[in-house]
Formats: structure tokens, sequence, C-alpha cells
């Protein structure tokens, strides 16, 4: 039946037809017409209208006749103005604009991209995509020496298994609760894994490359003892790291980088195992912040009689005070900016902790290879043997690097930890005055291999994001590896040339010009 069909609507037929019979027909008797298809609906209709006036009656009956009428309602003040809509129909692709964007622009990206992956050799990788979109890949399933690229992996897997909002908590704990301020026997400082605890005077000190920041301050724990009455430590000011395993530097390592580049490390370390006042690192992380927290608990009129030294608190030791760490993400943030060697290693071995029951680095990376396995990134040829990057012995893709990153966005917990190029972090000095300064966020990698003309080789790497105006974004992985390939003269070329090509980046319309209007 057409739109226009309808019984109700159709002409009467002319006389003669209705009249009209052949002969031998005889027209059946009509049948008595009930209530039309009309009548019925609306006795359905009404009923329920009628059911709620009589309920409305009965419930006007049952008000007491004494109850005071109600107040006059107040004056009704006219809600603001809307705000002019959308002129966009609801299923426009302009509801979708970084889709629309992408189909637009894409083509033209995988051309501008192709002349770039001639600067690729054999024995480096790079992957690039659009929200996720595969553009453009050289070499990506091949394992590549990552360096500091590390990070990104570790910083993914840690704030899937620790969690961004976890906080890691540094206690002082005595066997009995002191007596008359005076703690009869050692005072335990309990390393509960913060690579941030640090004394004030530590951040600014340039001791380091990049200043820690988000730390936590060893001087307001030492001031939480005061506050708690302690006034007189009869025993030692004990280190316990035993949250995890002893060791304090990773293998694979080239020569010079234990001791200089990282370590020594444990789940009690206070400004990276460094002591006011002495030249070098302490040897052993626990006794380094036990020396530390003894001279700040000396300088607030505490008396210890006996050293700083290294060891595992008491059973049943009784908490005097205690000091929490900034939140995970904020560490894994402080890891990815500054590419915190220290702060990597014990990260790794606290998602050993809690993810595998062991804090050691060979729990962590078991945890972290069965997860990339559980996100469906193809492990065959992934090596982990640290959390830094700095052992020769790692092995990753770019394939899985731009899995990694294609998990999170810019402005995730994860992005917002990258440095950002001519901003900040490892980036805050590298393409100032390019266009791309302020959009292009990533985790840069560096490796020098002296000699440099024996394997294996030295590493370059670039990975991270580029932001899109109106929303989208550009995932990128480049690892170089060859024998000189860290020096400036051969890395910043290819570096130049693929910030070039990611800046060109939409040639056309952006999601915010393609967006609802």
């Amino acid at each position: 039946m057409s739109d226009y069909d309808d019984p109700l609507m159709r002409r009467p037929a002319p006389a003669a037809a209705r009249s009209g019979q052949s002969a031998g027909m005889r027209r059946p008797p009509r049948r008595r017409a009930g209530p039309g298809p009309w009548v019925v609906l609306a006795v359905l209709a009404l009923a329920p209208a009628i059911a709620l006036f009589t309920l409305f009656n009965w419930a006007d009956g049952a008000v007491d006749e004494n109850e005071p009428a109600p107040p006059p309602p107040s004056t009704l003040v006219a809600p603001p103005p809307f705000p002019d809509p959308l002129v966009t129909p609801m299923f426009s692709m302009r509801r979708l604009p970084a889709v629309l964007s992408r189909e637009v622009n894409i083509a033209g990206f995988q051309q501008s991209i192709l002349p770039f992956l001639g600067s690729i050799n054999d024995r480096s990788c790079f992957a690039v995509s659009v929200d996720g979109v595969a553009v453009g890949i050289q070499n990506p399933d091949l394992p590549v020496i990552p360096a500091s690229n590390e990070k990104l992996v570790v910083a993914a897997v840690a704030l899937d298994v620790l969690g961004p909002d976890t906080r890691l908590t540094t206690t002082v704990a005595a066997a009995a609760e002191p007596v008359g301020g005076v703690v009869e026997g050692d005072l335990y400082l309990v390393g509960g894994g913060d690579p941030l605890l640090s004394s004030d005077w530590y951040p600014t000190s340039n001791l380091e490359r990049y200043p820690v920041t988000s730390p936590t301050s060893l001087d307001s724990l030492a001031n939480a003892v005061v506050a708690a009455g302690v006034t007189s430590v009869s025993g030692n000011i004990v280190g316990d790291g035993s949250r995890y395993d002893d060791e304090f530097f990773a293998p694979g390592w080239g020569i010079g980088v234990a001791g200089l580049e990282a370590g020594p490390y444990d789940a009690l370390m206070a400004n990276d195992s460094r002591v006011l006042g002495e030249e070098l690192r302490a040897a052993d992380p626990n006794v380094g912040a036990a020396r530390e927290f003894r001279r700040l608990l000396s300088e607030r009129g505490v008396a210890i009689a006996g050293d700083a030294t290294s060891g595992v608190a008491v059973p049943g030791a009784v908490t005097l005070a205690s000091i929490e760490s900034a939140p995970v993400e904020d560490i894994v943030g402080e890891m990815l900016a500054n590419s915190d060697n220290n702060t990597s290693e014990l990260v790794v071995k606290e998602i050993g902790l809690v993810g595998d029951g062991v804090g050691t680095r060979a729990a962590g990376l078991r945890v972290m290879t069965a997860k990339l396995a559980e996100w469906g990134i193809a492990t065959g040829d992934i090596v982990l043997t640290d959390g830094s990057g700095l052992s020769l012995d790692n092995r990753l893709t770019c394939s899985a690097l731009l899995a990694v990153l294609g998990r999170f966005t810019p402005d995730s917990a994860f992005g917002r930890g990258l440095p950002v190029a001519g901003e900040s972090g490892t980036l805050a000095d590298v393409f100032t005055e390019h266009p791309i300064a302020g959009r292009l966020l990533g985790k840069t990698g560096t490796l020098n291999n002296p000699p440099f003309n024996a394997d294996p080789p030295a590493v370059k790497a670039l990975s991270g994001y580029v932001t899109v105006d109106g929303g989208s974004a550009i995932e990128y992985a480049l690892v170089l590896n060859g024998p000189t390939i860290s020096d400036q003269s051969e890395y910043r070329p290819v570096w130049n040339e693929m910030v070039d090509v990611l800046a060109g980046y939409p040639s056309g319309a952006t999601p915010a010009e393609l967006g609802p209007r």
C-alpha cells in the first residue's frame, strides 16, 4: 500500500458501479458494523487519563481541610538564553573531524614520507601512524638497540600494573615506642621504592643534568620524627632497602656507566645515593640514605649515639613517621622527561614486586614481557635486560614501540610525561626554531659505543607524538643504530628530515577546521 492508498481516504465509487449488478449476481447480506478501529484506539488512549483523573480527585480529597494553603510560587526567573546552536546535522561527517581529516590528508602524508624512508639504514627502524592508522614503515620488525626508548615500555607497564595514583611510602620505625623522647636501640629508615626521595638541597644542587621533579622531602620526614617527640637515639640509624634485592647495578652496561650514569640504587635511596658534603656517591645506597638522614636529625637537635649502617628492621617494629611519594604518574613523568635511569630501574623492581611478588629486576622484566604479549605485541625478537635502556643487550622493534604509543594519547598520563620540543626535559633545546616546537613530544635515547669500529653499534632514538590542531595525533618511532650514529653530524640530519615531514601533516584541513559548526 502506498502512502496514498488509505481505505479511509478512498472516494466512493460511481453510482452505476454501486448499483449495477449483472444478472444472476446477488449481493451478500451486509453485516452490522462494530466499533471502528479509531474508536477502540481512542478508548485505549483515554483509559490512562481517566485513571489519573480519578487518582487525583481521591488524593485531593484526602488532604486535611485544616492544612494551610500552600505559599504562592516564587517569582520565576527566565533561564539564560541558549548559545547559538550548532548547525551541523547530527549525522554529518563533521561530527568525526579527526576521521574526516585523516581520510582527506593521509594519502598525501604517505607520499611525503616515502623519500624519508630512504634515510633509514639497514640497522635502524622507523614507523609512523595517525591516530593508530599505519602510514609509513621501514624495517618495523627489526630488533634494534633502543637505548632510553626502553623507558617507554617501563612507563606504559608501570601505569598499568602499579596504577597512576599509587604512592610509595618511606617510613621511620623503632623496636618500641620512645620513652621520654628516647629511642632505645636502632632507628630504622625503611625504603618503599621511592626513587625521588631527596633532601631539600638536592634538586637545586646541579649535580645532575636535569633536576629532580616531584621530589619527596627527606627533610620533611626528619621533621616528622622530631614532631613525634624523638630527642635521642641510643643506637644506629639503619637504612633498610629489603623491599627489593640488593642488585645495585644492572648487567650489560657499557664502560663508564655504572656509578656515573646510573646506580647504585635500592628500595631505599636518597639523592641518587649522594650525601651532602661527600664527593662520591655512596657505595651502598642504604648506608648513604642513613648517613644523610642522620645528618638531618642531628641538625634538628636529635642526639644519635651510633653510626649510619644498613640492615633490616626488626619484626613488629613501630612506625614513628612516614612520608608518601608523588603518584606513580608523576614518577613516570619524571623518568620520561629527565630520562632518569635510577628511577626506571627502581620502577622495574616495583613492577616485579606488585606483578610477580618479587622485588627484582628479573621479575619486573618478566611482567613487562608478559604485558606486551597481553597487549598483542609480538615479543619473539624483544629482549629486555634492564629498565633504563643502558644495556647493550636490549632489543626492541619500532612496531612494538608504536604499539605502546598507540595505547595512549598525548594528553594521557603517559603522554604528559614526555619532553616537549623546545620546551622541556631532554628536548628543551631541540627544534627550538622549528614549527614543530611545542607540538612534538618525544622520548630521546642515546648510547655511545667506543670503539666505534666494533659492534654493538651506537644508538640515537626519538619516539613519541606530534599533536594536530583539533585532536588528532601522529605516533612515530625512530631508532637509529650505527657505528657513529650518536654523533650530531650523523643523526641530526635524519631527525631534521623526519620532523620536516611530520610537521607537514595535515597538508589540507585540520580536525579543528573540519569540526562541527
